[in-house]
This record gives structure tokens, sequence and C-alpha cells, in this order.
């Protein structure tokens, strides 16, 4: 991926430490995606409510980078590829090291791998 691209602004620092919606509804997730236009943390594909998807299929904004400790990929939701470069964007790059997966830990049921996808 190049410096300058489309569809990313590596200026916008993200919405928060957790899911927007996901934190609204009280609920919980698996993983957190970082959509690199808009900033918006949403969760993962393998969350109850897959809520970045969901964001993506709102707004058409094409890529996200992940937002865990550790991973700094960009995933193309249009062309369903993943890339290990891209521009670095607004801190911070990741949930709180604190924050558990799945999280946060007092929301998450018991059973939570009979809700993954």
């Amino acid at each position: 991926m190049a410096e300058s691209i489309e569809g990313i602004d590596p200026g916008r620092p993200p919405s928060g430490p957790g899911c927007a919606e996901c934190e609204a509804a009280q609920g919980w997730w698996v993983h957190l995606r970082r959509c690199a236009a808009c900033g918006h943390v949403g969760c993962c594909d393998s969350s109850p409510e897959q809520h970045a998807s969901k964001h993506f299929a709102e707004t058409g904004h094409p890529y996200i980078q992940s937002f865990e400790p550790g991973e700094d990929w960009f995933w193309d939701f249009r062309s369903s590829e993943m890339f290990s470069e891209g521009p670095a964007l607004a801190p911070p790059s990741h949930h709180p090291t604190s924050q558990t997966v799945p999280g946060p830990r007092e929301r998450v049921p018991r059973d939570w791998q009979d809700h993954v996808h």
C-alpha cells in the first residue's frame, strides 16, 4: 500500500477504546477493528454483532485496521484483501492492554464461545 491512500485518513483518532455500538448497548466483543477513514471502532466478524462490517455496509468506508495490541494489518472490504503495510494512523493504535479479549470482562458471558461466528 502507498503512503497516501484514498479512503484512509491518518489524522483521525479512534472513536474510543471499545466497539462504539457494543458500548452503547452494554454488549461485548471478541476483537476490535478501526475504520481507517473515520476512526470508528467496531467489533470483528467473530463477534456477535459484527459492527465493523456493518459500519462498512452503512458508510462505504473500505479500510479497517486491527485495533488489537501487536497487530497493524489493514483489511480492504471491497477486495477482501489483507495488507501488512499502510500509513501510520493517529494514536492510540490499539485498545488498552489491560482490556480483556474478549471484552470487556464484566460483560462477556461464561458461554461466550457459543455466541461467536
